[in-house]
């Protein structure tokens, strides 16, 4: 049974900007000064050139293949089966494991000591049961939360950037050429979101002109939000945001604005809410094409006849993702999660290089820069984050060697 075609532009953008202004926005910026000193800035642009480039392959493609999975099914028609199940497994796993860091964010922000493994894990319930509802409801509650985000930011922004004149930074660290590009690798994943749009292809109205549409609208506007917080963040605390972990929240404690600081804590958990609600409902989608093909067990194929959305693959997921915030603490970044996404876009890029004639919408160019700056950052990651990611790729690789051998 086919999804339901019921998301409009406005929703598929909201999804969008749900998924990249995530919790992410307000942890950032540390890790990414540290690495990239003075050249934070020339990061962020950096960062956004791959994943324009990136998100022109996904849009091309998912044009002319509006099914759900996203990169999985692309690749699968495009460059072959075994190229999908590797983008598909590296999206579905990384995610996952994402999907507990972000619910333990959440819990971090939402919940007093004690209590975060409960609030976590009540929050994946509750989001999951949002999906299960019908992909209108994931698209409103996206849109609410999309909304508080934005709210609690410009706040921030007119803030920090009001009171910048009154206040002296200390100087940030200097810059060198492979720090900026570790730094353009941090903010990379802040833009990432934007492949959960493509992976509810089936599920867009009209999604030759929706996606495309969307997928740009979404990246634009979480590139304009990132380079304002950028700004603001580096005049505001220069050097000292290398050793913040809440630099939003010292943002307004510098200006003399201490008692906002309730409203980023209020603002990081609703992003961190919308980020969740955007990886759950991409998972699904690109879980449920995988199930079609017989990639992962097909009884997680079913759509829900009333609903039409893929309950038995977002009730699977829920119930993993839980297990994992009760065995392991996931707030810190998951460093086979960024590999998978790099990876995932590699074979992007390689599909949308593929097509050809009338359907082609953007130079070959942009697929070969995408292609080589997804090589460029995944080389900037930390040596054991690689290994960790290449032996989950390899783990599932030799799952689909057995399965193939059996089914034989």
């Amino acid at each position: 049974m086919p999804l339901a075609r019921r998301l409009t532009l406005g929703d598929a953008t909201a999804i969008g900007l749900g998924s990249m202004i995530g919790a992410g926005v307000f942890s950032v910026w540390g890790p990414a000064i540290g690495v990239a000193g003075s050249g934070i800035l020339i990061a962020l642009v950096i960062a956004a050139i791959v994943a324009y480039c990136n998100a022109t392959a996904s849009a091309q493609l998912a044009a002319v293949h509006p099914v759900a999975g996203g990169t999985y099914a692309y690749a699968r028609a495009e460059i072959g089966p075994w190229w999908g199940f590797v983008a598909g497994w590296s999206f579905v796993v990384g995610k996952i494991a994402s999907c507990a860091a972000m619910a333990m964010t959440f819990a971090a922000y939402a919940a007093p000591d004690g209590w975060q493994r409960p609030v976590a894990i009540a929050a994946v319930v509750a989001l999951v049961t949002v999906n299960c509802l019908g992909i209108t409801r994931t698209a409103l509650v996206t849109r609410i939360l999309v909304v508080c985000s934005l709210l609690g930011l410009a706040l921030v922004v007119a803030v920090g950037l009001g009171s910048a004149s009154a206040s002296t930074p200390s100087p940030l660290p200097d810059a060198t050429a492979y720090g900026v590009l570790q730094g353009a690798g941090l903010l990379f994943f802040a833009f990432a979101g934007y492949a959960r749009i493509a992976t509810m292809g089936e599920e867009v109205v009209d999604p030759a002109r929706t996606i495309p549409r969307a997928i740009a609208l979404a990246l634009g506007g979480a590139v304009f939000v990132y380079v304002l917080i950028g700004i603001t963040v580096v005049v505001t605390l220069g050097g000292e945001a290398v050793s913040s972990s809440a630099p939003l929240a010292d943002v307004l404690a510098s200006t003399g604005w201490a008692a906002l600081t309730p409203v980023v804590r209020i603002t990081a958990a609703a992003a961190s809410l919308g980020a969740l609600l955007a990886l759950l409902t991409g998972i699904g989608r690109t879980t449920l094409a995988m199930a079609r093909e017989k990639d992962l067990p097909s009884l997680l194929a079913k759509v829900d006849d009333r609903r039409q959305v893929p309950r038995r693959a977002e009730i699977v997921i829920a119930v993993i993702v839980v297990g994992i915030v009760l065995v392991a603490d996931l707030r810190d970044a998951i460093g086979f999660s960024s590999f998978g996404v790099l990876l995932y876009y590699l074979i992007a890029n390689a599909a949308a290089f593929r097509q050809h004639g009338a359907v082609r919408r953007h130079p070959r160019a942009l697929q070969v820069v995408g292609a080589l700056g997804c090589l460029l950052l995944v080389n900037t990651l930390p040596v054991l984050a690689s290994i960790v990611g290449t032996a989950v790729v390899l783990t599932g690789v030799l799952y689909r060697v057995v399965r193939l051998r059996l089914t034989r």
